[in-house]
């Protein structure tokens, strides 16, 4: 904190950015690129400094459009408690979408189209998430939006496979949205959206065959597991914590990323595991929503 009792600058940026989430980002990027041929390790490298400018750029935009809503009902984010303006947060928003299409840009002209695209979608979604009831949907299509930028980057480039485990990661980050939604709702939360987020275990029942379906299996449990736990939270009415449930919602990207992949025989997978630890350690000092 500074003298007046501000946060710093640096933490301010961090908090805007939701920094914490920025491990799921990567373990997209990882998992649609390897859904993508993997191949060029440098090209990988540059695909999740890219997505995380995209998405920094998008939470920057969140609190710029959010900012009346903010100053009703949660004064203590950065614009309304007057830890930066507003036409600060404009500019840097932009300027991180920028740099991110600038990175996609070495990628091929189809990473770039498709990163245009999800750019259009996280406008879209910013813009209308406090009044449109199906902004969940635009949640999710931006994290498929995103497998399908990293599939581009691998080596065969978009295939169905990504598409499917896109989907079902899409689903699953609605669902968590939809809870997102009511975090300040009081008594338990409505098990609906439990159905979206079982939409990538569904989808390794389905579609993990072969070498990887011992892998799904035991990711698919994890996952599961994980998610019980997490809506175990919010269900009762006693002590209901749904901003807890989609915090710990967020890092089970993670998991979901590594049951997309569902490949033990790679040494890289360890990646998840240390995104996923990293994602929870993060959020004890920035949030995640």
């Amino acid at each position: 904190m500074n003298p007046a009792g501000r946060p710093s600058k640096l933490r301010t940026l961090l908090v805007l950015g939701r920094v914490s989430n920025l491990p799921t980002v990567w373990s997209d990027c990882l998992a649609g690129w390897w859904l993508g041929g993997g191949g060029n390790w440098v090209a990988l490298a540059c695909l999740c400094l890219s997505a995380s400018f995209l998405y920094t750029g998008g939470m920057f935009l969140n609190d710029a459009f959010d900012t009346e809503f903010d100053q009703n009902n949660r004064r203590s984010r950065p614009i309304p408690s007057g830890a930066i303006s507003r036409r600060a947060v404009w500019q840097w928003g932009f300027a991180w979408l920028a740099l991110g299409l600038a990175g996609v840009s070495f990628l091929g002209a189809t990473a770039i189209v498709l990163a245009v695209v999800l750019c259009v979608l996280i406008l879209l979604y910013n813009a209308s998430h406090k009044f449109l009831p199906v902004s969940p949907v635009l949640m999710g299509a931006c994290r498929v939006w995103l497998y399908l930028v990293a599939s581009a980057a691998g080596a065969r480039g978009v295939g169905g496979e990504a598409v499917w485990k896109g989907l079902a990661l899409g689903a699953y980050v609605a669902g968590l949205s939809c809870l997102a939604r009511g975090e300040k709702r009081r008594g338990p939360v409505p098990l609906w959206p439990g159905l979206l987020l079982a939409a990538p275990v569904v989808m390794a029942a389905l579609a993990d065959d072969g070498p990887s379906w011992k892998g799904a299996v035991v990711f698919s449990m994890v996952l599961a597991v994980w998610t019980c736990w997490a809506l175990s939270r919010s269900l009762d009415w006693a002590g209901s914590n749904v901003a807890y449930t989609v915090s710990r919602l967020l890092a089970g990207i993670v998991l979901v990323d590594l049951l997309a992949v569902a490949d033990t025989s790679q040494p890289w997978c360890a990646l998840f595991g240390l995104w996923f630890l990293l994602a929870l350690l993060l959020q004890r000092f920035i949030p995640a929503t």
